[in-house]
């Protein structure tokens, strides 16, 4: 069946919790559309159009991204996975990103905190996947590669939680491979599993390092939500167009690094039939280690096995 979820106040919320009511309830395989607001809580459907702005319907007292949700699966039991498989993704025709000016670690490194804040504004072609800006009297032009920054499941712990930091059960993830195509594994802590999504982008470099990427709102989503009763994972895992992703999350790098190592070596243990010492040295081979994003306060760190590159 497929659901469709209309942009208006009363779908976005801007925080986790276990104690939000869903919004929509949906059995496994179902797919839901949806448009998705920007950064800013704003929405323009075309250049001719002011932007319209929502609110979130659980007005937290500081609310962070907009994120359409939570949507439940009626057949999610805790302990299960819950596979959010990424079927079409169409940015809108704006998108921004800013730099410098606030303080973040980022900023603090390249001596930015206390420079003018930089707003680059983008126009957006997705016909042609483009996007350009202008500084000065120079246009630059980036490809564009639309993806979901923010898809996660309601945690299990109680209260209120921000969006910012990736968790276990998933969150604001920021990686990049996550395109058209891609499905999202995610460990489902409550039942139902209370999945929310948002945070547009529509191209971002490893470590989204000014802060922002290329923040835009997606005039089309359209997702497939699928439980897995056998599948068991303590942190996300993705496969994408390019490979087998798995996912690290942590304020020290070096641990959201042996993290996602960890669980890329696992996994291979099980896909190639090996032990993990072997398992480890195919790694050092094949895989590639990047860092998904610095911005997050919990870093993110995800190991990548490309498609066919062991035979």
């Amino acid at each position: 069946m497929i659901h469709k979820l209309e942009l208006y106040s009363l779908n976005l919320h801007g925080s986790f919790s276990n104690e939000y009511k869903p919004i929509l309830t949906i059995d496994s395989g179902d797919t839901v559309q949806l448009t998705t607001p920007d950064i800013q809580w704003g929405y323009s459907k075309s250049n001719q159009e002011n932007r319209t702005f929502f609110d979130s319907r659980e007005q937290e007292e500081k609310r962070a991204h907009p994120i359409i949700g939570p949507i439940a699966i009626k057949q999610a039991k805790k302990g299960m996975v819950l596979e959010v498989r990424l079927n079409d993704l169409t940015p809108g025709w704006y998108g921004t990103n800013w730099s410098g000016g606030f303080e973040s670690w980022q900023n603090d490194k390249l001596g930015l905190i206390d420079q003018e804040k930089v707003q680059l504004d983008w126009e957006l072609n997705p016909e042609t996947m483009t996007g350009s800006t202008k500084i000065g009297d120079r246009t630059f032009q980036v490809g564009l590669q639309p993806f979901m920054g923010l898809m996660g499941n309601a945690p299990a712990e109680p209260g209120v939680h921000p969006t910012p930091p990736p968790r276990n059960c998933g969150g604001n993830i920021d990686c990049k491979e996550l395109t058209r195509g891609s499905s999202l594994f995610l460990p489902i802590e409550v039942d139902k599993a209370l999945f929310s999504i948002g945070d547009g982008h529509a191209a971002q470099g490893d470590g989204e390092v000014s802060g922002t990427a290329i923040e835009a709102p997606m005039d089309h989503v359209d997702i497939t939500l699928k439980v897995h009763e056998n599948m068991h994972l303590t942190t996300p895992r993705a496969w994408t167009p390019s490979g087998w992703i798995t996912f690290g999350f942590h304020e020290d790098l070096n641990e959201a690094t042996a993290v996602a190592l960890d669980e890329m070596v696992k996994w291979m243990e099980q896909l190639f039939n090996v032990e993990k010492t072997e398992a480890t040295a195919l790694a050092s081979a094949a895989v590639d280690l990047r860092i998904t994003q610095v911005v997050n306060g919990v870093k993110g760190v995800h190991a990548i096995l490309p498609h066919g590159v062991i035979r």
